[in-house]
């Protein structure tokens, strides 16, 4: 028995001696990516400065997150009182973290379709996100047992944030390498939605009982995307976001049949991200921000991630004098000062925002 799997046998044993802490298990795009990207031969990576500036728990030391701080994960497990932040699944003690805060399997460049970030290389579809979490409940139940796990699994967060990079990819130029879509938008929703009801009701199949679907913000507005249509500033992609939204309403759909298809023994959660950072977007002076357009990290040259840069000196005057005044951070992930507020709406928003609980909620109900 290795040490990584003895420890985790000891850590499955208090847990069920001391009773359920939180637990979350979270799937997704390089928006929830806590490090997995760090492991691979990817071309999508944020293992260096100025990225993870603000992290205090690395002492402001990249850690693969794609953002100055915390993510969104990040700042949900903290609020509902997890002992350690989910660590990458692809980290050497990520199985023993499952009892302490739990696993995170996203993948920067990754998407709901396996061809999604082909340009990126290597990266993790969601399909084999789950793989990865099958392997984990696999060793679960070895140290402590079938009954346990499914206790475990009945009461941990699940939640997935991906659908970005499919769409993303869908409005990017019909080049060799880049993996686009050649259907109607209509299709492309639907086989995204089809695609993520298979996901989810396999992660129901596997003991996942509350579940948080977080839908596609409001791409055609992020930095990156109006760079490469040369839109003046302020204005948004109205096509990319007309498209983000009839999938949004699709998905929003699938969750509800999914409560009524899976009973009362499970509850699936809609996030809704689009209009809390459309809001952001259009009333930025209320959240206290002062520049909703341009990336923080970057500056006027928009790239879709910071420059790689070495000494302190760079990496000072490649970033904003003030991070928490700007939405974005690069030119396609918002900053952490966003994300503690995309957060705050899924802890505690009512239900136009988390439908049918918000994740408070869902974390205190007993199924």
């Amino acid at each position: 028995m290795t040490i990584h799997l003895l420890l985790f046998g000891i850590l499955s044993l208090l847990h069920v001696s001391l009773g359920v802490s939180f637990t979350s298990f979270a799937f997704g795009d390089s928006i929830v990516d806590a490090g997995n990207n760090n492991f691979l031969p990817s071309l999508s990576k944020a293992d260096y400065s100025p990225y993870g500036i603000d992290f205090e728990p690395s002492g402001g030391k990249p850690t693969g997150r794609y953002t100055n701080g915390f993510t969104v994960v990040d700042i949900v497990a903290q609020a509902l009182g997890a002992k350690s932040l989910p660590l990458p699944s692809l980290a050497d003690n990520a199985s023993s973290n499952a009892f302490q805060g739990g696993i995170n399997y996203a993948s920067g460049a990754s998407g709901i379709l396996d061809g999604t970030g082909t340009l990126f290389v290597a990266r993790i579809p969601l399909r084999k996100q789950i793989d990865n979490f099958e392997r984990t409940r696999v060793a679960m139940v070895k140290t402590m047992g079938e009954n346990s796990t499914q206790n475990l699994l009945k009461n941990a967060i699940f939640s997935v944030t991906t659908g970005s990079n499919d769409i993303i990819t869908y409005f990017l130029p019909n080049l060799p390498f880049i993996g686009n879509y050649d259907v109607s938008p209509t299709t492309l929703q639907d086989l995204m939605v089809s695609k993520m009801t298979s996901h989810l009701k396999r992660l129901h199949t596997q003991g996942a009982r509350k579940i948080v679907v977080v839908d596609i913000g409001p791409l055609g507005c992020i930095p990156f995307v109006r760079a490469i249509h040369f839109l003046p500033v302020g204005k948004c992609h109205e096509e990319m976001n007309m498209l983000v939204r009839g999938y949004n309403r699709k998905l929003l759909n699938t969750v509800h049949h999914l409560n009524k298809e899976m009973g009362s023994g499970s509850i699936f959660v809609y996030a809704n991200s689009y209009d809390v950072i459309n809001d952001m977007i259009q009333n930025y002076h209320a959240y206290g921000f002062e520049n909703v357009n341009a990336p923080c990290c970057g500056g006027a040259l928009t790239t879709i991630f910071c420059f790689r840069l070495g000494t302190k000196d760079n990496i000072t005057s490649n970033v904003c004098k003030d991070r928490s005044k700007y939405l974005f951070w690069d030119s396609y992930h918002p900053g952490q000062t966003a994300n503690f507020i995309i957060a705050q709406h899924m802890l505690n928003g009512d239900k136009n925002i988390c439908s049918p609980l918000n994740v408070r909620q869902l974390y205190r109900f007993k199924l």
